[in-house]
């Protein structure tokens, strides 16, 4: 499984409708793992992005349908940063080296 950082804002539909955002955080909950994946944290933030969720899937292209999926609904924008996990940077680093 691919680890993805979801970095997210409310649009303007979504902040007038702030008091179903738990909800709506179940219901993403649901589409990813509709989608094979699992939402691993959901933290509400402060400074420039509304909420991080840490996300995983199988592959990029179900993490796109997944992060479609909740855009279409008009609630959040989101900003998507792959994440590697310690084993997986220190592969990458051994591989550079030769």
């Amino acid at each position: 499984m691919k680890t993805y950082v979801a970095l997210v804002n409310w649009t303007q539909k979504g902040i007038q409708e702030i008091p179903e955002s738990p909800s709506r955080v179940e219901k993403a909950k649901a589409a990813i793992a509709a989608a094979g994946g699992e939402m691993k944290a959901f933290y509400v933030t402060l400074g420039r992005y509304d909420m991080v969720a840490v996300i995983e899937m199988p592959d990029d292209a179900a993490y796109a349908k997944a992060m479609l999926v909740l855009g279409s609904k008009g609630g959040v924008r989101t900003e998507s940063l792959v994440a590697f996990r310690q084993d997986e940077y220190r592969e990458i680093i051994e591989s550079f080296l030769g």
